[in-house]
């Protein structure tokens, strides 16, 4: 059983389509808005530095918002028994995609084997990755929990670290992306935890995850500069605490309500990277802590929805699946906001939704499209945990209405 077990409902049409949760999309529009405004604001500094033209950012993020919002299209139309149909060719996709990152040699604009450039676009191969693990991983825990097997050893528990042990050395070692693969294991970890894999295996995991990612860093010259900065960015703001120390000035001198738009110096080449992992640092001081705290009430209502939607999702894979979106988008997050806010080491990964770039953008918009086909199966019910007792969540019985469940006077 999951963590959430099998849903129970009341109403009788719990199987039928109904309408689905459109405040998902509102809020993930709203924080792609806010991304194109500060990416506006900047791209008079962005292309003097690149040597483009003034429209350059803004035509490329505007493209890459269109082709997100057609994915999203597209899967939120693909039915959900299609997706099971759909796992090895993901996987196989996945894998040809790192292998061809790998053997592709590095450029000063590409220093590490991570992108597939294709004439002026860049495809990020840990973000194939991740929608690949997404779908594959969901499967496979819940076809363990179907066979009753979620607490195997040998079908669960050590092909899962074996499968971690693969993907954090492709992707930590080398791809040299230690960020992603920590967002990788949080998604996986969090779709374990919830397919109901048992607390010390997930601690066991957790602790394993842990250690290794302390030996990639001490094996690494720059990721232990990297973090020796982050313990202490003003002993060496101008070298290798330079971008913590500006990200941090940036904030601060926000101040209450901000510079407005396109006031203060941080997207000016002052802030390394300030259209991608920067841009909570360079909006930061735009908007203030006003600002700021709008913007993480988007992400908070985000990750609500995606709560909702996992307790109250149709079947055991798609439970899985918008947990593991909950987990990726979440912890991602966490860690672009940690770093710039000079509370978590540097990693260089985006901000989803927000940051400049297509790839990022693209594999978000098409999970969130399997989220919002999922929503229109969901039931009125949380789902309750036989281990805990459905006061876990709510009495079982009660009505939950949600973003699509109308008052029952105004349903037919």
């Amino acid at each position: 059983m999951s963590r959430f077990g099998r849903q129970r409902s009341i109403d009788t049409n719990e199987g039928r389509r109904h309408r689905p949760d459109y405040l998902l999309v509102v809020i993930a529009a709203a924080l792609m808005v806010v991304g194109l405004i500060v990416i506006f604001a900047i791209s008079p500094g962005l292309s003097e530095q690149q040597g483009v033209g003034q429209g350059f950012f803004v035509s490329k993020q505007l493209i890459a918002i269109g082709v997100g919002a057609l994915t999203f299209l597209v899967t939120s139309r693909v039915p959900r028994s299609v997706w099971k149909k759909l796992t090895k060719p993901l996987i196989f996709g996945a894998i040809l995609v790192t292998i061809i990152a790998l053997i592709l040699p590095v450029t000063p604009d590409y220093p590490a084997h991570r992108w597939i450039r294709l004439g002026g676009f860049s495809l990020q191969a840990v973000e194939v990755l991740k929608f690949a693990a997404l779908v594959g991983f969901s499967y496979f825990f819940a076809h363990r929990m179907k066979q009753g097997r979620i607490g195997s050893t040998s079908e669960t528990f050590k092909p899962l670290l074996i499968l971690l042990g693969v993907i954090g050395v492709v992707v930590a070692v080398l791809q040299s992306d230690l960020g992603s693969a920590a967002v990788l294991m949080a998604m996986i970890g969090g779709m374990a935890f919830v397919a109901g894999l048992p607390m010390t295996r997930v601690a066991l995991v957790v602790a394993v995850v842990a250690i290794a990612g302390l030996l990639a860093i001490s094996a690494s010259d720059y990721r232990r500069e990297r973090f020796v900065s982050y313990l202490n960015p003003q002993s060496d703001c101008q070298d290798e605490g330079y971008q913590a120390c500006q990200a941090l000035i940036a904030i601060g001198s926000g101040g209450l309500t901000g510079k407005g738009f396109g006031g203060g110096v941080a997207g000016y080449g002052y802030v390394p990277e300030s259209a991608n992992d920067s841009i909570f640092a360079v909006y930061s001081e735009m908007f203030g802590f006003v600002g700021v705290a709008m913007l993480l009430g988007l992400f908070v209502a985000l990750f609500s929805r995606l709560k909702h939607i996992m307790e109250r999702a149709p079947d055991e894979q798609s439970r899985l699946l918008v947990a593991g979106v909950l987990a990726w988008l979440g912890f991602q997050s966490i860690i672009n906001i940690g770093a710039m806010a000079g509370l978590l080491p540097l990693k260089g990964i985006t901000l989803p939704l927000v940051s400049y770039g297509g790839t990022s953008i693209l594999f978000v918009s098409a999970a969130l499209g399997m989220v919002f086909q999922i929503s229109r199966y969901t039931s009125f019910t949380v789902s309750e945990t036989p281990e805990r007792g459905a006061h876990a969540y709510s009495a079982y019985g009660r009505r939950q209405r949600g973003a699509h469940n109308a008052p029952v006077s105004r349903r037919a």
